[in-house]
């Protein structure tokens, strides 16, 4: 005969294991997801931090590829003069723009201070590079070329002409188009205005091959004489990705006064 207690359900102590090993894989996952945007600000009487359940983990270094440590969590692409204020003194209560919302990353155009530096390939060099510069890269036959293309804006007015595209050679595609655009300097009378060239992403952009033009709806077609620009006339760091893309982002709420107004 079987002793009392003798008795041992696998099927459940086996259920009740992996209860305790999936609690535990959740404890661990959230402090781990914690190394970027962690702790909070809080907008409470007394501010201060918060850091939540469970706690930050302990700072962990990884090696990178080209030898450089990273430690996290850490604030380096904390932004802590962004221009916004709140609109009422309630905690948690919304924050309005207190300058140029375009330029200054804010809402839709929210950007992080990212390194100054090109991102790089696995062979060192920078992804996103113009065509002219891309050996062995080109565009598909098929597929219409943008180069040479009049850019319209959202209010049909025209914002200046393709003269090249920059494509991610990791990825292999397209990741902006290369415009050339009037500043509105030097504009007056007997005089010629001053051009410059900026980069329009594509995700932003509707390239129509019968009509031969690019429409863009973020922004208008004066505005875009203050995308932000390279340093670089061949280069773009992931600093200035974010805040390019950043830039048309903000458009979609602040180009337009009738664009933060309700929809009904």
């Amino acid at each position: 005969m079987q002793q009392p207690g003798a008795y041992m359900d696998v099927a459940q102590v086996t259920l009740y294991v992996f209860w305790i090993f999936f609690a535990g894989l959740i404890y661990y996952l959230r402090r781990e997801d914690k190394r970027e945007g962690y702790p909070l600000d809080s907008t409470a009487r007394g501010g201060g931090v918060v850091h939540g359940f469970p706690k930050m983990p302990d700072p962990k270094s990884y090696l990178l590829r080209d030898g450089h440590i990273a430690t996290l969590p850490n604030h380096k692409n904390d932004r802590r003069d962004v221009a916004v204020a709140p609109i009422a003194r309630w905690p948690g209560a919304p924050v309005e723009p207190t300058g140029n919302p375009m330029l200054d990353g804010v809402g839709p155009g929210s950007w992080a201070d990212r390194e100054d530096v090109p991102e790089l390939n696995i062979d060192n060099v920078p992804c996103i590079v113009p065509l002219r510069l891309a050996e062995g890269t080109f565009l598909e036959p098929r597929d219409p070329d943008p180069r040479g293309m009049t850019v319209i804006g959202a209010d049909s007015e025209i914002a200046g002409v393709v003269t090249d595209v920059w494509v991610d050679r990791a990825e292999a595609l397209i990741r902006y188009l290369e415009v050339e655009v009037a500043t509105g300097v030097g504009g007056e009378a007997g005089g010629t205005s001053a051009r410059k060239r900026v980069l329009l992403p594509m995700p932003f952009c509707l390239v129509n091959r019968r009509r031969g033009r690019v429409t863009v709806n973020a922004i208008l077609g004066r505005q875009f004489a203050d995308v932000p620009v390279t340093k670089s006339p061949d280069q773009v760091t992931k600093r200035e990705e974010d805040r390019i893309v950043g830039y048309y982002g903000a458009g979609t709420l602040y180009a337009t006064p009738a664009r933060q107004e309700p929809l009904l």
